[in-house]
Parts: C-alpha cells; sequence; structure tokens
C-alpha cells in the first residue's frame, strides 16, 4: 500500500541539484525551457527515473505522480512488458523509410475499437493531429472556416491556438477568436470562430451565419483546460445534427479523453465524429499521434486516388518503436481495466470532494474515467469563464500545488491529474491524506 513520505521538497533549495540544472539550462535554452506548461518559478524538479506509479527527480526525492507525462502514461513508468516489446524493437531498427507492420497493427486496433473511425493516418503529436485533421476538413468540404470552443485547448496550429485568450482583459468581450501566439495571421483569425462551450443558442446562431463557409467544427467533450467540464449530451447532439446536415466536418478531439472509455469519449455520448484526433497513451510513452474516421473525408489523404487532395508526410511517423509501444499499451487496456479504473477514478473523485468538505473547502471535482480535476470553488461550471478562479482562488492554488509534492504527490499546476494502471486503493488514500494535510499547510 503506498503511503504518504516524508517531506519532499528538497529541489526547492537554491543549492539542490534542480537548482543547478535549471542555471545550466538558462545557459542553453530560453527562460530554461523547452515546454511551457512545465515551467515553474522559480524552477521546477528534474526527472531522472521513473517506476510503476513513482517519479524519482534528481534530488533523489521520490513522488506518486498523478500525472503521467499529462496524462499519456496509462501504465505509469517503464512498464516491462513495455520495455520488452520496444527494446526489441530498437534491436531490429528505430525507423524505415518504408511502411512497416507494426504501423498496420495499431491502426487495425484504434480501428477495431474507435466506432466511428475506418482508417487511421499516424503523426507525431496530438498538434500534428488536430492540424491535419483541420487540412483533412479544408479540403473535404472547400471551406475554410473552423468553429472551436473558448477555451480548449487543441495544441499548437494557428487556426486551433484561436480559442485561447491570452490574458483576463479578453473576457471583457464575448469569446472571439484572439491572437494566442504573437504574430498570428489576421486572415487566420478571420477564418476561425469561437463560441462558449455547452451554449446551444450561440452555436445555433453561428452556425446558421457562417453554415456555407464552415469546414469543420472542432470540439473536445471535456477539455483539459476548461476545467473538465462535461460537454452537455444536447450540445454533443445538436452539433452532430447541424453538421451532418450541412455537409461540415466533426472533429472530436480525444488526445486526452480516449483514456476515458474503451472505444474514446465518444462511445459515452453515443455519437459519431467525421474525425477524431488522437495521441498521449497510444504512443505507450513515445511520441505518436493519429487523425481517424470515416472512410469518405480521410480520402483526402488517399494517393492512389489522382489528385492528392492533402498531401501528408512525416519522417518519423508511425515509426515502428511507436507503434510498438502504443499497440502494447493499447492491448493492456481490456474492457476490464477500464472498468477498474473507472472505478479507482470515482473513488478519487469521492475521496477529494469528501476531503475538501471535510477540510472547509469551497471546491468540486470534475472528470470521467482516470481524470479528475480540482475546482476551488463552488460556482456552478458550464464553460471556461465558470471556471475561472479570482486571484486569491490561484494563489491558494499555487500554495496547495506546492504543499502536495512536499507531501509526496505530483500533479499539474492547474490541480488536476490523472490514474495510471499500477495503482490502486492505497493510492488514492494516500492522495487524498496528502491533501488533506497539504489544504492545511496552503491556509497557513
Amino acid at each position: 500500500m503506498a503511503t504518504v513520505t516524508n517531506r519532499t521538497d528538497a529541489y526547492r533549495s537554491s543549492d539542490s541539484q534542480a537548482a543547478h540544472l535549471y542555471e545550466r539550462a538558462r545557459r542553453v535554452m530560453p527562460g530554461g525551457n523547452t515546454r511551457t506548461t512545465l515551467y515553474q518559478a522559480p524552477f521546477p524538479p528534474y526527472a531522472v527515473e521513473g517506476k510503476g506509479q513513482y517519479i524519482i527527480d534528481a534530488d533523489g526525492e521520490s513522488r506518486l505522480d498523478f500525472l503521467n507525462n499529462y496524462t499519456s502514461l496509462m501504465h505509469g513508468h517503464a512498464d516491462p512488458d513495455m520495455i520488452a516489446a520496444v527494446s526489441a524493437q530498437l534491436a531490429r531498427g528505430t525507423a524505415f523509410a518504408m511502411p512497416t507492420r507494426e504501423e498496420i497493427e495499431l491502426a487495425e486496433l484504434l480501428v477495431s475499437r474507435i466506432a466511428s473511425v475506418d482508417q487511421v493516418r499516424f503523426t507525431n503529436s496530438g498538434s500534428e493531429s488536430v492540424m491535419m485533421a483541420i487540412k483533412a476538413a479544408r479540403a473535404f468540404t472547400g471551406r475554410p472556416k473552423v468553429i472551436s470552443f473558448e477555451g480548449s485547448y487543441h495544441g499548437s496550429y494557428d487556426a486551433a491556438e484561436a480559442s485561447l485568450p491570452p490574458h483576463s482583459n479578453a473576457l471583457e468581450a464575448p469569446p472571439q477568436p484572439f491572437e494566442y501566439s504573437v504574430g498570428t495571421p489576421r486572415g487566420v483569425l478571420d477564418n476561425t470562430i469561437v463560441l462558449p462551450f455547452n451554449d446551444s443558442a450561440a452555436f445555433e446562431a453561428a452556425f446558421a451565419a457562417n453554415r456555407d463557409s464552415i469546414a469543420a467544427v472542432l470540439i473536445d467533450p471535456m477539455p483539459l483546460r476548461i476545467g473538465m467540464i462535461r460537454a452537455n449530451q444536447d450540445f454533443i447532439e445538436l452539433i452532430r445534427e447541424r453538421t451532418a446536415a450541412a455537409g461540415v466536418v466533426l472533429i472530436f478531439d480525444e488526445v486526452v479523453n480516449l483514456r476515458v472509455a474503451y472505444g474514446g469519449i465518444q462511445s459515452l455520448y453515443g455519437v459519431e465524429p467525421d474525425l477524431t484526433t488522437m495521441a498521449k497513451i497510444i504512443g505507450g510513452g513515445f511520441a505518436g499521434g493519429a487523425v481517424g474516421g470515416s472512410e469518405t473525408v480521410m480520402s483526402v489523404f488517399d494517393p492512389t486516388l489522382g489528385h492528392l487532395k492533402a498531401p501528408h508526410g512525416g519522417t518519423f511517423n508511425a515509426n515502428p518503436v511507436t507503434m510498438t509501444a502504443g499497440k502494447v499499451a493499447m492491448e493492456k487496456l481490456t474492457p476490464e481495466e477500464f472498468a477498474r479504473l473507472d472505478r479507482l477514478g470515482e473513488s478519487i473523485r469521492a475521496g477529494i470532494g469528501e476531503t475538501l468538505a471535510r477540510h472547509g473547502v469551497d471546491g468540486q471535482v470534475t472528470g470521467a474515467g482516470s481524470l479528475f480535476y480540482i475546482h476551488l470553488h463552488d460556482r456552478p461550471l458550464t464553460d471556461y469563464r465558470s471556471s475561472i478562479t479570482n486571484k486569491a482562488e490561484q494563489a491558494f492554488a499555487t500554495r496547495l500545488h506546492r504543499a502536495m509534492m512536499a507531501n509526496g504527490v505530483f500533479m499539474s499546476t492547474s490541480i488536476c491529474g490523472c490514474l495510471s494502471t499500477p495503482m490502486g486503493e492505497g493510492d488514492i488514500d494516500a492522495f487524498t491524506t496528502a491533501l488533506g494535510l497539504a489544504i492545511e499547510e496552503a491556509r497557513a
């Protein structure tokens, strides 16, 4: 049974290994950082090893890992089955200018699990998968515009980033496309329509006004950046009905939410999109992604049909190491294992809720399956704006995250996390115990 360890915050010392590594990093990387989501002030801990549900930092401290490289490591760290399969593939070669059997096998597995997916195209990341899905939708429809929903993160493609308000002042106006990365061309923003999440009336109005110019509707049914708030069933059904009638491509971003259920989160809604973007768990711990969908829409990538509508290459697309790891990872995720993770997910969400209440914290928990998100307020949650915390709540969240780290739990600075298959009820108990201690320390 996992237990809360002794204090684990040596990395915060100015003489820690983390501090020394960060000084080296600053000399060769802007801000000492090459992945914005991992930035922490004054510096982050540095990982050196992972074992199962534990992550060990450069200062020798071990923590329960409830982040799992932002939900991508479904089986935790250094899974023995993964190591054996990948090691055998490494001895045979890592990448070839030829297709391999391994890409066919992983594609077959994904097609067999996801009802809406007839064919698959592999990429190297979730961002690239979303980019190719948007390109496919434009190529298929001959239209330019994309509808997305405020606050949803879909990776680093210009058209996908426009849904992210860059600062709080942006919220003084109705939802609109923004220059999230400075220098985004005006034309990109003109062809992006950003709407409030879960607002059927706003969607109906915008869709009717732009019907003949819309290529795609891009939606994550439970966006992490919004706070793992579920899309309402009637909202998803409305979008599917309108897009189908207008010949608009419906894209589900399941980069994170494929881990929610055996058939992805779309199986919980009983709604089939035209395209689905995937990444994270399908790479088995290696960089990988995919876009999959109906044979009709996926035909834009088919080089045998004459004029190729959507060319798509990539030196490391479908490399056999990622394909091998992904196949093993997905094969280990049986319906029975998903059911067990569902039970653990319900347990940790309930335990968090009880801990918050016991310590007098106005908060709530969202998520589904093996995912959870802690909101440090009790206001109704419907969309991005309803999930935003005020300055006092943000400050408390920062202190709470540091206290959780000090009490042996690693999670996102956003106070969200996920489970991995090595975990059991003992790890859930350890988390809630650490949370209770962290709340009291964050108040001090």
